[in-house]
């Protein structure tokens, strides 16, 4: 299990202090019995994109995301409540976090078009030629 006591590390030169992240205890919903009214086990966690020390970069790939957790003011707001204590629902939410930043940065490689063998181009011709012939011997028959 990673420490997140100080700070999420992103990646070996990025780290997030956790001053800069914000969570809020909430009640969890769902089935837990008489528990579930009074303990506020799970946890909202709220991050400022755009008032973070991230390098721009890792700041303009977040904010490009199309995901609903990812608000229009550019805060990252993140639900954990799986677990039955607050501190495992931090934890959870804190590697949500570094997930989701994680994943905004790959840089998915471009794909290149290649052209068609000329085995295939053989085969959809075949086949074409193939259906044609069945189209035709549907058609009326002229005497």
């Amino acid at each position: 299990m990673e420490d997140f006591s100080e700070k999420i590390v992103i990646s070996n030169a990025v780290s997030i202090p956790l001053h800069e992240v914000s969570f809020q205890a909430i009640r969890a919903q769902g089935a837990g019995g008489q528990n579930v009214n009074k303990v506020s086990s799970a946890i909202h966690l709220r991050f400022d994109i755009s008032q973070s020390s991230l390098p721009d970069f890792y700041k303009d790939r977040l904010l490009a995301l199309n995901d609903q957790r990812i608000t229009k003011e550019g805060v990252v707001v993140l639900k954990s409540q799986e677990h039955r204590t607050q501190e495992r629902n931090r934890y959870e939410a804190c590697l949500r976090l570094q997930s989701l930043i994680r994943q905004a940065t790959k840089v998915v490689a471009k794909r290149l078009s290649t052209r068609p063998t000329l085995a295939s181009k053989k085969r959809r011709l075949e086949s074409k030629n193939q259906r044609s012939k069945v189209k035709n011997m549907r058609s009326k028959i002229d005497w």
